[in-house]
């Protein structure tokens, strides 16, 4: 659901924090302002001619490169973020913030101009480490306008617990 953080416990019993961001149509201008902004002057993405006479099947027209996808898929939610952490803090015994400490990626599907991309988000305490830090997953599932998964990755941070 658009908007409002869901609770719900999952089939491990864990308490799940879900919202689903807005979405947002990639551009082929968004593509190309990534690409130079980070320096990612390969052929696959600054040579077409390269891209149409040598990629196979659905990568032989512009697509949209993974670190990109990340980055959408973190904006997308940007907004709405800490009304996730912070139901989730008030579900579990979350205090203070440390950072993320990991970022798990696969790419699924690519993304091309014209897109419009969505992310749904689920936030759940994975484990307590042995120093009493609460290790939190943050998993974007980013997806197309056909609902098809495009790059799903999880952002591991890391909370203090709560102060009594």
């Amino acid at each position: 659901m658009v908007g409002k953080v869901e609770v719900v416990v999952n089939e491990e019993n864990k308490k799940v924090c879900r919202i689903t961001s807005h979405r947002r149509t990639l551009s082929e201008t968004d593509i190309v302002n990534f690409v130079n902004l980070v320096g990612l002057h390969e052929p696959p993405f600054i040579d077409m001619e390269f891209v149409q006479q040598t990629l196979p099947g659905l990568h032989n027209k512009r697509f949209a490169p993974a670190p990109l996808l990340i980055s959408l898929g973190m904006g997308l939610i940007a907004t709405r973020i800490m009304d996730v952490i912070n139901t989730l803090a008030q579900e579990e015994n979350l205090g203070a913030f440390h950072g993320m400490v990991g970022l798990e990626a696969v790419v699924k599907y690519p993304a091309f101009p014209g897109d419009t991309l969505q992310v749904e988000v689920e936030a759940y305490v994975d484990r307590v480490t042995s120093k009493g830090k609460y290790l939190v997953n943050l998993k974007h599932v980013v997806k197309n306008q056909d609902g098809i998964p495009v790059t799903i990755f999880t952002e591991k941070v890391m909370f203090e617990p709560k102060e009594d």
